[in-house]
């Protein structure tokens, strides 16, 4: 604030800096959305394979998603979001005895592995009030303990309190009952010991058992909120709770035309990716060459399909090789490129190989690849030395025939990042003064991370003046827009461009006679 003179003397006044720093957003966390046996339905961020195996149950034969996760990670992949679809499952429950009743954290067959155990051993035996509730998960041997909780409902160690931080059980009812206790055992005794569930002499309660229902169908993916899309965060919508994906991989629904065309309107609205898996209809080059694909028109610009589909080793099946999509894949092949490269790199060519392949559902031929290439379908390709590699790098509009700007993904997604990047980096320019001084500062910042992405070699052009620009002043905010309120941001910069055909000139040249 501005310092009032009062006497002869120094006068410190500390100025806000004008400097306010844009830092780049992520680029490759990759959202999976599909069925799995266990974990939240909401989205799960996730950072390893071990992470996915402890959550969501791991590898099952039922889960193309899993599948995908797997492959994710052994190609390069780092962060995930997982969102799970239950198909319908129900809950289980367990009814303590003479107590409350408790249901497992989320629906399906997991649940009916849980036992939970009561006992009287408080910090006071003899305030009736308090007991220990132990819940177990015999499935992976997850075990929580809560001690002193009262059946007080208003009492901060009630049961509804203290298991909201409980990954495996919930209260279904209030809990304002204390349970009776379970049969006191011997020290070492392990009180979850199988068959001892049952009886008036039981060591811990059961829960029902329930049964999976694997099979999702189209309304599980979309969700619904009625007739208001924005509300919608259900299946695939509950990605808007979180705060950034970039490629959204759905195994499994590559012949679910709902499912792709509310997937690509959500990557349009949340500047993400869409990779997309060959249809069950390209089973070879010719069909995929005269087969349309169900998208079309400008949203697909978000979008990128990769064909054909790999061959590998399913784990599940004792590794036997079996077909799976490859979205799985490609999105830890883009995640490796951009940590090595940057997002500016196509994904694609000798360095972009496919870990864990044992070979490809149709095998091309340059010829071949050269039907498929011109229409926008990027292809996977093995060869010798190099191994099976991703060999395109065209989004879903990147057919020869559209002449679209957006044709090649590393441009497209390079400006999905830009965009992103400064759309979270100019938040504070929103109520401040709109004239020179907040141009100025706009120019500034803007200007500096744009030149950080020169200088990263993310641009065409030997100077910042050929790679990009920056303009805001009074000749793209006149007064009219001024008045209502609006401050105009011009960023402009020149993509680089994937060298996709590599042309060697030879030529003969007859040797010259010197005089």
């Amino acid at each position: 604030m501005p310092v009032t003179p009062t006497y002869p003397g120094v006068y410190i006044d500390e100025l806000p800096s004008a400097v306010r720093t844009i830092v780049g957003v992520p680029t490759s966390i990759a959202a999976f959305v599909g069925w799995a046996p266990r974990g939240p339905a909401d989205p799960y961020h996730i950072t390893s394979w071990d992470d996915y195996q402890l959550v969501f149950g791991g590898l099952d034969a039922n889960s193309p998603m899993s599948q995908a996760v797997y492959q994710f990670y052994l190609n390069g992949g780092s962060e995930a979001e997982v969102v799970r679809l239950t198909g319908g499952s129900d809950t289980a429950s367990l009814q303590l005895p003479d107590g409350p009743r408790l249901k497992a954290a989320s629906p399906g067959s997991w649940g009916s592995q849980l036992r939970a155990r009561v006992d009287y051993n408080t910090k006071d035996t003899t305030d009736a009030t308090l007991y220990n509730l132990t819940v177990k998960d015999t499935g992976t041997g997850a075990v929580e303990s809560y001690l002193n909780v009262s059946d007080d409902v208003t009492a901060p160690r009630a049961l509804a309190h203290v298991l909201q931080a409980s990954d495996l059980v919930a209260v279904d009812s209030d809990g304002d009952k204390r349970p009776t206790a379970h049969k006191d055992l011997p020290a070492g005794t392990d009180p979850f010991a199988d068959g001892h569930g049952d009886g008036a002499n039981a060591w811990y309660t059961q829960a029902g058992s329930v049964t999976d229902k694997t099979t999702v169908a189209a309304k599980d993916y979309i969700g619904g909120a009625g007739d208001n899309f924005s509300l919608n965060q259900q299946g695939i919508y509950a990605l808007r709770k979180t705060d950034i994906f970039n490629m959204l991989c759905l195994p499994g629904t590559a012949d679910e035309n709902d499912v792709l065309d509310a997937a690509i309107a959500l990557c349009v609205e949340r500047r993400a990716m869409l990779i997309v898996d060959p249809p069950a209809a390209w089973t070879g080059v010719d069909k995929a060459a005269t087969t349309p694909h169900h998208l079309t028109g400008d949203p697909a610009k978000n979008a990128a399909v990769y064909f054909p589909n790999v061959r590998a080793a399913n784990l599940v099946h004792d590794g036997a090789v079996e077909e799976f999509p490859p979205c799985g894949m490609v999105a830890g092949v883009w995640a490796r490129t951009d940590v090595q490269r940057g997002v500016w790199k196509a994904p694609a060519g000798t360095d972009a190989s496919l870990a864990g392949v044992d070979s490809l559902a149709v095998k091309m031929t340059d010829l071949e690849n050269g039907q498929l290439n011109p229409l926008g379908i990027n292809c996977l390709r093995s060869f010798a030395v190099i191994g099976p590699v991703t060999w395109g790098a065209r989004t879903m509009r990147g057919a020869d025939r559209l002449v679209d700007q957006w044709k090649y993904l590393p441009v497209r997604r390079l400006a999905l990042f830009i965009e992103e990047s400064l759309y979270r980096g100019t938040q504070w320019v929103v109520f401040e003064p709109n004239d020179e001084p907040l141009w100025s500062s706009i120019r500034l910042n803007v200007g500096a991370f744009m030149n950080n992405l020169f200088r990263q070699n993310a641009f065409q052009g030997r100077t910042p003046q050929e790679a990009y620009l920056v303009k805001c002043d009074a000749t793209n905010n006149p007064q009219n827009d001024r008045d209502r309120g609006i401050v105009n941001i011009l960023v402009g910069f020149a993509p680089l461009k994937p060298a996709e055909f590599v042309i060697i000139h030879i030529q003969q040249l007859a040797g010259q006679i010197q005089v």
